[in-house]
């Protein structure tokens, strides 16, 4: 790919703050701030030394006028964020200074840079693959610190490195298949034979464990959408509240006080919750509350995890039951609330329409049963494959598409060795295996891919 010209971008968010960063990066950025910049000594920024900071003004050389006072840094490539000569010029922050000193670089030589194109400058130049540069934009968007570690694991070439060792155990069986090829006898070797079905089991079990941690990992780069469902005043807002550590849903003993959605974000053990109370699910002739039901029923079937809750203190109805068979083949949990109170509903009748699912018994009114509910979101979310603490996950759609492409790969490769099929299909098999793989890394993937991930970058970055 052709990388064109020197560009130049604000680096810092839009608003008044303390310094505000336009950054510059290519072959002429130095001689472009040369043309602008002066020290305190009257001397170009070309005079001095790499990798310090100067201070100085930059003015505007067509009107002999200063634009701001400034401290400059440069950096000689290779050895700089994308590795080119970098220059970052330290303004005042604020909307005028930043526009103005970025308008006069663009005079001067520059041209505007892309969304993302310093990330892939550094891409292209050779400095991180593409995994590393996708989690640039995770680093700059997690929503929590287990998110953020993941995302430093990723940019630290941790998943890279994972999938290149798989990468290289195809190629080994690559090699294998081309000398089996080249010097055919009239049977297949049964020690080729086993040696490439062993092989391509050992292979298969490494992708399926990348594989097996993608939805962990979706989770913790979005987010986990969460639907509080029930009948009114069983008390979704108080779990709400009780989860928020805070009153955010009005609480009343008024069934359908809750007569529309309220979303919240919240951090339950590092997993980014996207969590939504909505209105009781039961039949109104309110109109404000009805649409308020049919909102719930349109989230209630996005929903990647549903928290059920039942009153224990009142007698099932069939909205009870109707809400629990829909939810039969959901991720979800029950939750049957009011513990404290006498009990009317019949929970045997919950346990066996939700046996397969999680129940848990809590007041919240009392704060009973709330570390429970924590620790059922945090199995579901990681369901015994991957440990809470590891940082090795796949987070990216377009990364477990391509781990499952080559899962898909590799086991049609088993299969095709098991039946003792020429060794040109086995072939086939692995090189598909091997270049999905290379997908994740940027080795093998098409141009236009990659310019579309950069464009969901954003300016300056």
């Amino acid at each position: 790919m052709y990388i064109d010209g020197t560009i130049a971008a604000i680096a810092t968010a839009a608003g008044e703050a303390g310094i505000g960063i336009v950054r510059i990066s290519g072959e002429e950025a130095i001689a472009i701030v040369d043309k602008i910049f002066q020290s305190k000594q009257g001397k170009r920024l070309s005079e001095f030394n790499a990798r310090r900071i100067t201070y100085g003004h930059i003015i505007d050389p067509d009107k002999d006028e200063k634009i701001d006072e400034v401290l400059v840094h440069y950096t000689k490539g290779p050895y700089t964020y994308t590795t080119e000569d970098v220059v970052e010029i330290n303004c005042h922050g604020g909307f005028i200074p930043v526009k103005k000193i970025l308008e006069l670089v663009l005079r001067k030589g520059a041209r505007m840079a892309e969304p993302g194109e310093f990330t892939k400058r550094a891409f292209l130049n050779g400095r991180i693959d593409l995994a590393q540069a996708e989690a640039v934009m995770d680093l700059i968007s997690a929503k929590t610190d287990k998110g953020f570690d993941v995302a430093l694991e990723q940019l630290e070439g941790s998943l890279s490195k994972r999938v290149r060792n798989i990468q290289k155990k195809l190629l080994d069986m690559l090699a294998h298949i081309e000398v089996s090829i080249d010097f055919a006898e009239e049977d297949i070797d049964e020690i080729t034979l086993e040696y490439l079905l062993n092989k391509s089991i050992e292979i298969e079990e490494d992708i399926t464990v990348l594989r097996d941690t993608a939805d962990a990992g979706k989770i913790l780069r979005e987010g986990l959408n969460t639907v509080i469902v029930g009948k009114p005043n069983v008390g979704k807002s108080s779990l709400l509240n009780a989860l928020l550590k805070e009153s955010r849903a009005i609480v009343t003993d008024i069934p359908g006080t809750t007569r529309d959605v309220i979303e919240e974000h919240l951090n339950i053990r590092g997993i980014p919750i996207n969590i939504i109370d909505t209105a009781g699910i039961r039949e109104t002739e309110d109109i404000v509350e009805k649409i308020g039901v049919e909102r719930s029923k349109e989230f209630f079937n996005k929903a990647d995890l549903i928290i059920f809750m039942v009153d224990r203190s009142a007698e099932l109805t069939k909205e009870d039951i109707e809400i629990m068979k829909l939810i039969q083949n959901k991720k979800a949990i029950i939750i049957i609330n009011k513990i404290d109170l006498p009990q009317r509903a019949d929970t045997e009748k919950i346990d066996e329409l939700m046996k397969d699912k999680k129940v848990i018994r809590v007041s919240l009114t009392e704060e009973q049963g709330l570390m429970e509910i924590e620790d059922a979101i945090e199995e579901l979310v990681y369901k015994g494959t991957v440990r809470a603490k590891d940082s090795l996950l796949v987070t990216n759609i377009r990364h477990k598409s391509a781990v499952e492409r080559a899962l898909k790969s590799i086991k049609d490769s088993v299969v095709a060795i098991k039946k003792k099929m020429p060794l040109d299909f086995v072939e086939v098999d692995v090189k598909d295996a091997w270049e999905a793989l290379g997908e994740v890394t940027g080795d093998t993937v098409a141009e236009d891919i990659i310019d579309h991930i950069f464009q969901n970058f954003c300016i300056g970055k």
